[in-house]
């Protein structure tokens, strides 16, 4: 009350502070920063180890286990994954909740550093990153030429594109994708060597001897210091040729003799394709703090300077634009507010039809929006699609504390007081039911505070949003609702009381409208009778003839008050289970996205040319299905990332050569996606029947919430014996095949790779003077490349750059069995080969080595169609429970997202519970009853009721957007709740009466009840429809809104006066203090206060 007084004496400086608030809010608008998720802060760091050439099971020993061993000293560690392929460890390490991740990051680095003793000659330091929703790609800088080759694109993005983005701040960038290194390569040719009584190795040795790095130093004669540079460094590229084989003789062989020096590139790993042609593109990231739209369009405003930097015929574009989905949100949420805005001043307009009243409520909304926006930015929240859909759902709800005060305001110039009294009666009237309307909707929230995980994060930023708005709309409607209405609303005019009521009057009266006891003053039934004649024309207008009915059926509900109870609490009661059981379960709301991602598995160790081919297959398949037209943008990556770039696999995975990764962008294409995939992997499987397929997020909510799995359903097979895990997937595989709506069931790792076994025979070696390096040296730079054996680097003097130099077997000179057992080893004289002294063996071995931990295991993957993440998760649930029980030391359980779906359905299931005992609590604590809190909570099941059964009908799940809608509906009902129930308590201790007084509350607020509600409806409405981008995310909390208040409007209004009724009719009315001192106390002695006695 003292901030009305204040607002209504001072009503300037109230309008300054709003007028300040409004500007800074729109600075903190324009200023705060913009993401697509809020900062996740996810315990995770990742950790990648390249060595070209180690087969997975020589990562898995001599990296990742020794990794493993010395990471579980890290403090705080709650596991840690590995995946082993070709050259490559990627570990991923995962922290209890509360880690302090900047100590695990210095913590991991230190021990990685400490482990690399125990490592081969010539491992590289690992990369270590830390991950979060920012480290995840927000879009892709694709390079491209009609004339130039991958590994020159390749070049040019490391060179100079990437070199441009130290200009942009927040900006980050993993190497390019789909070239490989520049490298001088040393090809050499098997058969010449041969014919020189040469190996590889000598030619690896001649480089070395003839191209030293080696520092420069200095000569002093007279007053000059000279530096002292030689040529001990190769200058140009050809002069490699010239480097002499044999020293010490006369005899004239040079490198050129045998070799072919080419400036080129590391060997091909994998190709980038973008739009079906080879390209290059390098995956654009921000830094953890960076606005993700400010670096975007620093980005695009950078691109003509970094485009003048290349070549002309190179081209420059931006493709897959993550930040336009948040922009677009925000575009909607505009237009929401709006819309929403309108929707409430015409319901104001249509209830009290004064156009000044609806003006006031409008204006309370972009204020308290803005101001919300203000707030966020101070506690260092961002603008994403969390905290838009909290202000989003803000919008439906802001308008309930300034429509109450103008309602109410209205309410008392109808009893033809002064505007100035009138305002501050009404205001002071309700402002401590409204005090607790605001404290019981941000109740619903406090658990946001509580909850850990991914479910915590993202339920933050949107409480926090829909609290700031709130509090604000609260202080605008005790300070600025006051002023405005004494600066624009019109006194009432004073209404005469007619000599002859009519008989709808009469009827009025009649309905129990009227304090029907013997304590009714004529004055009293006089205001009420001219509260029916709005229009002080003798006629009653339609809300009251409205109000009449609803009074005659409630009073006629007051006679089976107590059937009527049991019948509702026990109806809703069970449709609540009964729905709760039948409704869906989903961690997000599905999206029918016009993007997709799909993974290609062909038949594992095919080759990185053939599944090329493949790929483009089926990018020509997808044009026939759909038309070329529709297909906005498609980027390809096929094969494994060069070992150089240990980074990348950290962005994109790939388990090796065999597969390749689909992004797809579709134009002016609105199908559903899930029918969409169907086909197309019907299409797929006709033309390659020896593929596997599989469809993978492409959103970035998608990625993030899946923590790593590549689709919904991911079950871990874990334990010691690699066999028996692979037995039990295909076991589990056979039962998964029945379940007629999973898709791309599959092992996801390439578990019978062809390998060709080198058995070395030592002794038969050792006669032929030659040893198990000797042989390895050989092999490695005839399959490989020298530059891991025999690190050699060559300087670009014109650029400035350093490049590897490697001796290599061209890959057409290495064809058969045959050249492999023909590699020789030794010049000497019995000029031994390789199958002089190993046998070779065609077998199968694993093409990626899994752990967790210590412990190996396999993945086994699938897609859903047409179904809910809860429902399949149950049905595979029950798959792996009819393995039946399981060999000792042999676990399966599901991972990933639905692991997620657990965790956030559980967390906020414990945080509703939570908000409706501090409710409990709190209003018990108000009204000093037990009881009464009670009574209000009762409305519960069917707000619950209402959202889960328009959610069923509209075809939406139970998800996080969902079950926020059913949680602020459940505040907006208890609201609503108290409003009329705080007035019922105060007329029961005036007269005594409970059946009477919420009979005379139900009346009083009915109008404010249904303003309130029809205009909160009104707000949800364009959010519910979900058009606009971002539309099918957050339609469900919309609709959860509007479901549960609309059953929760009519429980309150039919139901809850009823209620109140039975459960206080047998209440005494004293109150319950025990100070002696207290006259409304039962325990008041008067002899204390003789005083007052007399």
């Amino acid at each position: 009350m003292n901030l009305i007084r204040f607002a209504l004496r001072k009503p300037i400086s109230i309008m300054v502070l709003v007028a300040g608030l409004f500007f800074f809010g729109i600075g903190a608008v324009r200023d705060i920063k913009v993401d697509i998720l809020p900062e996740m802060n996810l315990p995770v760091i990742y950790l990648a180890h390249s060595f070209a050439g180690y087969t997975p099971n020589q990562m898995e020993s001599y990296f990742a286990k020794n990794y493993v061993n010395v990471m579980i000293l890290a403090n705080g560690v709650k596991d840690i994954e590995t995946k082993n392929i070709q050259g490559l460890t990627l570990m991923k390490v995962t922290y209890y909740e509360g880690t302090n991740m900047a100590q695990a990051a210095s913590e991991i680095s230190a021990l990685s550093n400490r482990i690399q003793s125990r490592f081969p000659p010539g491992s590289q330091p690992p990369f270590i990153i830390r991950f979060d929703a920012s480290s995840l790609p927000i879009g892709q800088l694709v390079l491209s030429s009609k004339t130039r080759s991958n590994n020159e694109l390749q070049d040019l993005a490391n060179v100079y594109v990437r070199a441009s983005f130290t200009a942009i701040p927040g900006l980050l960038s993993p190497p390019p994708f789909g070239g490989s290194p520049r490298t001088i390569e040393i090809n050499v040719d098997p058969d010449l060597l041969r014919s020189h009584q040469l190996t590889a190795d000598q030619i690896v040795e001649a480089i070395r001897t003839n191209n030293q790095t080696a520092p420069s130093g200095n000569l002093r004669i007279g007053d000059i210091n000279y530096i002292i540079p030689t040529n001990n460094t190769i200058k140009e590229v050809k002069d490699f040729e010239k480097i002499p084989l044999f020293k010490g003789g006369v005899q004239n062989l040079y490198l050129g003799d045998v070799a072919q020096v080419k400036d080129g590139a590391d060997i091909t790993a994998g190709y980038a394709l973008v739009n079906g042609k080879r390209s290059v593109y390098i995956s654009i990231a921000k830094a953890g703090d960076a606005s993700t739209w400010d670096v975007v369009q620093k980005l695009k405003s950078q691109l003509p300077k970094i485009q003048s930097t290349l070549p002309d015929d190179v081209t420059l574009s931006y493709e897959f634009d993550q930040s336009v989905h948040v922009i677009n949100s925000l575009k909607s949420l505009i237009i929401e507010g709006i819309i929403g805005a309108v929707l409430t001043g015409l319901m104001v307009l249509l209830f009290l039809g004064d156009r000044r009243a609806a003006l006031i409520v409008i204006l309370t909304i972009p204020i308290a929006i803005i101001s919300g926006v203000l707030f966020l930015k101070l506690f260092g929240q961002t603008i994403n699609l969390m905290s838009l859909s909290g202000l989003a759902l803000a919008i439906g709800i802001l308008v309930d504390e300034s429509t109450v005060t103008i309602e109410n305001i209205h309410q008392h110039l109808d009893m033809g007081k002064p505007k100035a009294l009138a305002i501050w009666n009404a205001c002071k009237e309700i402002a401590l039911p409204k005090l607790l309307i605001l404290l019981c909707i941000l109740a619903v929230f406090a658990p946001a505070f509580t909850m850990t995980g991914i479910p915590g994060a993202l339920f933050l930023p949107l409480a926090l949003a829909i609290g700031f708005s709130m509090i604000v709309s609260f202080l605008l409607s005790q300070t600025f609702v006051p002023v405005m209405a004494n600066w624009l609303m019109k006194a009432h005019p004073k209404k005469a009381h007619p000599s002859n009521i009519t008989d709808d009057e009469a009827e009025f009266n009649a309905s129990g409208l009227t304090i029907a006891s013997e304590e009714d003053t004529f004055d009293q039934k006089k205001i009420l009778v001219q509260r029916a004649d709005f229009n002080n024309d003798g006629k009653i207008n339609f809300f009251e003839r409205f109000r009449n009915r609803y009074m005659r059926f409630i009073n006629r509900l007051f006679n089976y008050k107590k059937p009527v109870t049991l019948v509702y609490l026990f109806l809703s009661a069970c449709l609540v289970l009964l729905l709760l059981n039948t409704i869906g379960q989903d961690v997000f709301p599905k999206v029918n996205s016009s993007q997709f991602q799909l993974r290609l598995r062909a038949p594992d160790g095919t080759r990185l040319e053939s599944t090329e081919d493949k790929a483009i297959m089926v990018l020509n398949e997808l044009e026939k299905m759909i038309g070329k037209e529709h297909v906005a943008i498609s980027s390809v990556y096929v094969g494994q990332h060069p070992a150089i770039f240990s980074v990348s696999p950290i962005y994109l995975f790939t388990a090796g050569p065999h597969e390749a990764v689909f992004q797809i962008g579709l134009k002016d294409y609105h199908v559903d996606m899930d029918v969409f995939k169907d086909e197309f992997r019907q299409r797929i499987k006709k033309i390659l029947p020896d593929v596997k397929i599989s469809f993978e997020p492409i959103e970035l909510t998608d990625k993030v919430l899946s923590q790593g799995s590549p689709t919904p359903i991911e079950i871990r097979i874990a334990g010691k014996n690699k066999k028996r895990n692979e037995a039990y997937a295909k076991k589990l595989i056979a039962k998964l095949n029945k379940i007629d709506y999973l898709r791309d069931i599959q092992i996801a790792q390439p578990i019978k790779y062809p390998a060709l076994d080198i058995t070395i025979d030592r002794t038969r070696a050792a006669q032929l003077g030659i040893d198990m390096n000797d042989i390895s040296r050989s092999l490695i730079a005839s399959t490989s490349s020298s530059q891991y054996t025999e690190k050699n680097i060559w300087v670009d003097e014109k650029a400035g750059f350093s490049y590897n130099v490697q001796v290599q077997v061209p890959l057409n000179k290495m064809k058969s069995e045959n050249d492999l057992k023909e590699i020789p080893l030794l010049k000497n004289a019995s000029r031994p080969v390789l199958s002089d002294v190993a046998t070779i063996t065609p077998s199968f071995t694993y093409g990626e080595n899994d752990n967790i931990g210590a412990m190996p295991y396999i993945s086994v993957t699938a897609n859903m169609d047409h179904v809910d993440l809860g429902t399949a998760s149950k049905a595979v649930q029950q798959s792996i429970d009819s393995l039946g029980e399981l060999p000792r030391g042999l676990f399966i359980e599901q991972i990933g997202l639905s692991t997620v779906l657990k965790e956030t359905m559980s967390s906020l299931q414990t945080g509703l519970l939570i908000a409706i005992m501090v409710i409990f609590l709190m209003l018990a604590a108000n009204f000093q009853s037990f009881k009464i809190s009670l009574v209000i909570l009762t409305t519960v099941p069917a707000v619950v009721l209402g959202s889960l059964l328009l959610l069923v009908i509209t075809g939406s799940t139970l998800n996080l957007q969902s079950y926020m809608g059913i949680i602020m509906s459940v505040g907006v009902s208890i609201a609503n709740a108290v409003l009329i129930i705080t007035n019922a308590e105060q007329l029961r201790k005036h007269n005594g009466n409970a059946l009477q007084s919420a009979r005379e509350a139900a009346s009083l607020r009915l109008r404010p009840i249904i303003m309130t509600s029809i205009a909160m409806i009104a707000g949800m409405l364009p959010m519910a429809i979900g058009h606009g981008e971002g539309g099918d995310q957050i339609s469900p909390l919309g609709r959860a809104v509007i479901g549960g208040l609309v059953f929760s409007t009519f429980t309150v209004l039919l139901i809850l006066p009823l209620i109140f009724a039975w459960a206080m009719g047998k209440t005494p009315v004293h109150s319950l203090s025990l100070d002696p001192e207290d006259k409304e106390s039962q325990h008041y002695i008067s002899s204390l206060h003789p005083q007052n006695e007399k």
